[in-house]
């Protein structure tokens, strides 16, 4: 089982405007030679590996409000935080950044980032074990630097903020009921709702959180595990991250999140019920979503979403006992 991809709508490197090319080329100071196009991950732009005429290699991400308005804002978002992130982390360096914003003549001005290009690869899907215990460790290790934060909330917000903004996926569902809702949820709506309603106060902690970490967001070197794409970075708990990554583990072939959690150092003297709290406000926002129409650009996210919303309730089924 690999579960549904985790892409959106890429833009190649050539069919950026003319100016958006040769202001990246300007900056790197020689014309782009070659362009590969990154497949995975859902930001409907470019994403892109250059190799520059005198042999320089860059990685490049570039995004305008077409065709989803919300991308530049994540992108911008990033820009912020990568610039924040200590040089230790093991995260690709943002090398430059540039940003035409939104303005009255052009509403779909492009934001671009030029990061340092890491020789790695996406781990093996199916999951390996080898690979999972590799990023595991890694996920520990750079939760463990990262307390407290190094980043400042007002740059990356908080995981108690997120939760109470988009967070409240069975709430939603008991005031607006959408179609398509399975069996066990219904049943349960009420008391999912109830549990979920405890998450911000679970999940509030002093740990810089990736927030987004799933296969596509990894990259794998012989050396070093990195973690890329951090514009979704929160403050929270350090084992929040591991409850948000093991739906994606186990939709892609991966051990149950159960067992994952086992695995989890950070998770030691946590609170099984704050555990339970987040696990049901990460169902609830799976579950949620993937009954949304499709954003704009994303045409993959709903059936990644609902994979992984499936894993999430059946996780909280066994936690609860509610079959």
């Amino acid at each position: 089982m690999s579960g549904p991809p985790a892409a959106g709508t890429r833009i190649a490197w050539e069919a950026l405007p003319d100016h958006v090319r040769g202001a990246v080329e300007g900056w790197l100071g020689s014309p782009v030679q070659t362009a590969a196009t990154q497949t995975g991950g859902f930001s409907p732009g470019v994403a892109a590996r250059l190799l520059t005429v005198d042999g320089r290699r860059v990685f490049v991400k570039a995004v305008c409000g077409t065709p989803n308005p919300d991308a530049p804002r994540f992108h911008r978002r990033e820009i912020r935080i990568a610039r924040a992130l200590p040089a230790s982390a093991p995260v690709p360096r943002l090398l430059w950044s540039f940003d035409e914003g939104a303005t009255e003549d052009n509403r779909d001005g492009w934001v671009v980032l030029v990061f340092e290009d890491v020789e790695g690869r996406q781990p093996a899907v199916p999951w390996q074990a080898a690979e999972l215990d590799r990023v595991l460790d890694a996920m520990a290790a750079l939760a463990e630097s990262l307390t407290p934060s190094p980043v400042p909330e007002a740059v990356a917000d908080s995981i108690v903020r997120w939760l109470e903004r988009h967070g409240g996926g069975w709430q939603r569902l008991a005031r607006e009921p959408r179609p398509g809702l399975d069996e066990w949820s219904t049943r349960y709506l009420a008391a999912l709702a109830e549990i979920e309603a405890a998450a911000p106060v679970a999940a509030a902690g002093e740990t810089l959180l990736h927030f987004d970490t799933r296969a596509d967001n990894v990259l794998l070197t012989p050396e070093r595990v990195y973690l890329v794409d951090w514009p979704h970075a929160r403050l929270g708990q350090a084992w929040v991250d591991l409850v948000f990554f093991a739906p994606s583990v186990a939709m892609q072939g991966g051990p149950p999140p159960a067992e994952l959690l086992r695995r989890y150092a950070l998770v030691a003297g946590a609170d099984p019920a704050g555990i339970s709290a987040v696990i049901a406000a990460v169902a609830g926002f799976f579950t949620y979503q993937s009954l949304l129409p499709p954003p704009p650009g994303l045409p993959t996210l709903r059936a990644f979403q609902a994979a992984q919303g499936e894993v999430a309730r059946l996780w909280l089924a066994e936690r609860t006992g509610w079959r």
